[in-house]
């Protein structure tokens, strides 16, 4: 469990400024995680890591000469929002372009290829590769489904050597894949991980009983055992990733570089009677051992647990695999010093001016704040359901991160004093982007968007205005996020809603009675979700495991549907 933290909300943003101020030599703070410290040669491609924090080292104890050039870190097991990836890759650029790489989960994916595409409407080139190594998650068909876990390092250390060694984007695009095309990786759990201020971890495990193929985010396993020896244990971790040797690789006389990960509470000391027995197995089965790795690359907060990831090497991948790296978690070989960089500056950016408004579109503004108010308030009474949905298939933070959402939604919609009803919607959508991050953070901002640029700034929305928003609110999830109705998402609740949103407009209904209606569709939706089997994102590999209950984040937009029903209702009888 964890046991020291102010507000845990705030848990994320201290954690990184803490860390930033005790590794100066290494790393500096920008907005949204932080960048080497030290100079890059001009024209040098940057590569920039990632993800939700919480799997110190990574990401950010991955920083520094020879290793990533900046790493953007999102709240505890969220992704970082578009906004923050742009920024940390801004920041750490040095006009070669910028390679992305990160764990294949479905926030990473959404929030760094909107980041890339902003980036590259600004001029600066980009390529990214998702890291896919945990063989338990999809069967080696699907290879493109499966999630990131301790391979992480492997394929960041080829992609960040490439580019020390003067690759240009595309060569170093390429040697990122070539490393993750060789890297697989399994891991086992003892316990589950407790978020601060959380009283129950995310899952459990029966006392003498071991989670198998378990994610890094607090995803259960997706089998479980008796608890063996350690030395069934390496049995069972070497046996399983034997039997996927990449393709084209005999695996006798092959060259490997075995890299047994701590996800947070196993001590080193277990961890090497591990390792022993792995490295016996390994040379049994007629393979050479290069520079073995035993120790913690990427946690999940304080589970017990471990992962063995092996990384086939071929002659350019050893080579650039000596590469030597200096970063505030990791240091191999011996770098030269480079000149730090001068202070960065890159803070916040200050706000923007508020565009012209009449008075019709400032009233509506304060319908949206309301809305905005109810929104936050009904996700503060059900955090708790949200996160118990999600626990069952998922990783549970899905209340944590829609009440940090809500809640900045709320403060950017009460800071834009004197805007219409586009302008305060649409700097509300931003900011839930902004600091809710992963899947959620990143389809809200683009619903509310949606509605945004339907409201406008000058007349009354009418019901017709409301409906259309919702739906390009609705197309823009689908083409961002590529699910379908059937995939057990919130898209389930959101296309029914939009559909019956816009039905009762045209059919000439006010917007309060158009709204209940289509709310009483959108929770109908969501209790038939509870029958799905997901398609999508982390709760795909569990997907026996959500049979009977529904999508956490369909049922969480349901419910503020016939919140702001009951909110557009009771002020229309007041009007």
């Amino acid at each position: 469990m964890t046991r020291i933290w102010n507000d845990p909300a705030d848990f994320a943003d201290e954690m990184t400024d803490g860390f930033a101020a005790a590794n100066g030599r290494h790393v500096q703070r920008v907005t949204g995680g932080v960048v080497r410290a030290a100079e890059s040669p001009r024209g040098q491609v940057a590569v920039v890591v990632g993800g939700g924090s919480g799997h110190y080292p990574a990401f950010g104890g991955l920083v520094g000469q020879g290793l990533a050039h900046g790493a953007a870190m999102g709240n505890l097991f969220a992704s970082p929002s578009a906004q923050q990836i742009q920024a940390v890759a801004k920041a750490a650029d040095n006009g070669g372009g910028v390679l992305f790489t990160y764990g294949n989960y479905a926030g990473d994916v959404l929030n760094f290829d909107a980041a890339q595409e902003r980036l590259r409407a600004e001029g600066i080139p980009c390529a990214t590769v998702a890291v896919t190594d945990d063989i338990f998650s999809a069967a080696p068909e699907e290879r493109h489904k499966r999630r990131g876990i301790a391979g992480d390092l492997a394929v960041f250390r080829i992609a960040a050597a490439a580019a020390e060694a003067g690759h240009d984007l595309a060569g170093v695009e390429r040697l990122a894949r070539l490393a993750n095309e060789r890297t697989r990786s399994f891991g086992v759990a003892f316990s589950g991980c407790t978020l601060p201020g959380a009283d129950e971890p995310l899952f459990s495990v029966p006392e003498g009983r071991m989670a198998v193929g378990l994610g890094i985010h607090g995803e259960p396993g997706i089998d479980e055992t008796d608890i063996p020896t350690a030395d069934g244990l390496a049995e069972l971790l070497v046996a399983k990733l034997l039997e996927e040797v990449p393709e084209g690789i005999a695996a006798a006389g092959a060259r490997v570089v075995p890299i047994l990960n701590g996800l947070g509470s196993l001590k080193y000391e277990e961890l090497f009677v591990v390792y022993r027995r792995v490295a016996q197995l390994l040379e049994a089965a007629g393979l050479v051992i290069v520079d073995p790795h035993v120790g913690e690359y990427c946690t999940s907060f304080d589970m017990a647990g471990t992962s063995l990831t092996l990384f086939w090497l071929d002659e350019e991948l050893e080579a650039l695999w000596e590469t030597p790296v200096d970063a505030p978690a990791y240091r191999r070989g011996s770098v030269n010093p480079a000149q730090l960089k001068a202070a960065n500056g890159n803070g916040a950016a200050d706000a923007d001016a508020v565009p012209e408004s009449d008075e019709a579109s400032r009233e509506a503004a304060g319908t949206v704040r309301a809305a905005l108010e109810v929104i936050a308030a009904t996700i503060d009474a059900n955090v708790d359901e949200l996160g118990r949905i999600d626990a069952v298939a998922g990783d549970g933070d899905h209340g944590i991160g829609m009440q940090r959402g809500a809640k900045a939604a709320l403060a950017a919609g009460s800071a834009a004093s004197g805007a219409g009803a586009g302008t305060t919607l649409a700097r509300a959508a931003a900011a839930w982007a902004d600091k809710a991050g992963g899947t959620s953070g990143a389809l809200w901002g683009v619903i509310l968007t949606g509605v945004a640029e339907r409201l406008g700034d000058h007349g009354k929305p009418t019901a017709a205005d409301v409906a259309a928003g919702v739906a390009d609110g609705a197309k823009g999830v689908m083409d961002y996020g590529k699910a379908e109705v059937g995939d057990k998402t919130l898209v389930d609740v959101l296309m029914p809603f939009a559909e019956a949103l816009q039905r009762n407009a045209d059919a000439g209904a006010d917007l309060p009675t158009a709204w209940k209606a289509a709310a009483e569709d959108a929770s109908r939706a969501a209790k038939a979700t509870a029958e799905l089997l997901p398609r999508m994102g982390r709760a795909r590999p569990h997907a026996e495991k959500s049979l009977g209950t529904p999508d956490p984040g369909a049922h969480s937009l349901a419910l503020i549907a016939t919140a702001i029903g009951e909110l557009l209702e009771g002020r229309n009888h007041h009007a």
